[in-house]
């Protein structure tokens, strides 16, 4: 089929950090952009980020909404994604901050939770300089991004995770997350994954045991090969913290995924479901491993809320930037 023959350029894509536009370097028409801002000690480009300010400044301390883009942990440059939605999410009201982590390369889970869990006492610590309002954080990634920002999320209440990477003495619970397509539970990838998947994968990695395999992303973030090591991958799934101490949660997931299958996103809905967190899940018809699930390119998704959601909403429609808007007001209490 058509997408087969897509999936080496996806994986290679995953593999070379395809993440989004650059970051601008100065400033924007309607948007003050700070760049390269070191929010811990430096590490390659795992410990930067960059802040879109709204243009006119007011009184009133503006929602943050915190992007990371995805590569598999192999990536070191996940604040390269805030550009393409600063300036939707900037003109809605809202500051952005991009936020890059250490790549698996350069330290070992549970490094990466360490450093976006330093990026947001970081921001908190400045909220003043630009113009946060530090009880309303949001987080947003896609993929291993999006495996990032539910980390935050359901760690929040969690001393023991919480490092002392960067800055301390600041809170690093945020109030909302936008998780697009990341993996939730490692060891239960491979079984779900969409037809010749795994042997594409194995091919454009040179691996030969999909995501079980010792180079595999998530065999190369933790250190061992995952099928060796559950206790240890227990630790990185964030199905494992998932409580009602979890704030609100949108999911998007396509169901043509080759990379991360659909499965994943589902186990997550379900656990929040379980947990009694209001969930909201966008399961897309067609949709693969793609940044352009946030458009109305692919069907409308029926859409699936847990029962803690209090507005039940429509019954379908597509997981756009706009609907994520929505979604972080609610969820904000904007």
């Amino acid at each position: 089929m058509a997408r087969h023959r897509l999936l080496p350029g996806l994986i290679a894509a995953i593999a070379l950090i395809v993440a989004a536009t650059p970051a601008p370097a100065s400033s924007g028409r309607h948007m003050q952009i700070n760049t390269n801002m070191s929010y811990a000690s430096a590490v390659g480009r795992g410990h930067l980020l960059d802040v879109y300010v709204p243009g006119r400044r007011g009184k009133t301390r503006r929602p943050l909404l915190i992007v990371m883009g995805g590569s598999g942990w192999f990536g070191d440059n996940g604040k390269a994604y805030a550009a393409s939605l600063a300036p939707f999410f900037t003109a809605a009201g809202y500051v952005v901050a991009g936020v890059s982590t250490r790549s698996s390369a350069q330290a070992r889970f549970p490094a990466q939770l360490y450093d976006v869990k330093s990026a947001i006492r970081w921001l908190r610590k400045h909220a003043r300089t630009y113009g946060i309002d530090p009880r309303r954080v949001a987080v947003l990634g896609d993929s291993s991004g999006g495996w990032t920002a539910v980390m935050a999320g359901v760690t929040g209440h969690l001393r023991s995770l919480e490092g002392r990477v960067g800055v301390t003495g600041y809170p690093s619970d945020v109030q909302a997350v936008v998780d697009l397509y990341g993996p939730t539970d490692f060891l239960q990838m491979d079984e779900h994954m969409v037809p010749g998947a795994c042997e594409s994968f194995n091919q454009s990695f040179g691996l030969t045991n999909c995501h079980a395999d010792p180079r595999s992303p998530e065999s190369s973030l933790l250190g061992c090969p995952i099928e060796t090591c559950p206790d240890r991958v227990k630790t990185a799934n964030p199905i494992t913290y998932v409580s009602e101490n979890a704030p609100p949660i949108l999911i998007a997931h396509g169901s043509e995924d080759a990379l991360v299958p659909l499965h994943q996103s589902e186990l997550l809905f379900d656990a929040l479901d379980a947990a009694g967190v209001p969930a909201t899940f966008y399961p897309v018809p067609g949709a693969g491993h793609d940044k352009t699930i946030v458009s109305p390119t692919h069907a409308e998704a029926t859409i699936r809320r847990t029962s803690a959601v209090r507005d039940p909403g429509p019954a379908t429609g597509h997981p756009t930037l706009e609907a994520i808007e929505l979604f972080l007001n609610e969820a904000l209490h904007r």
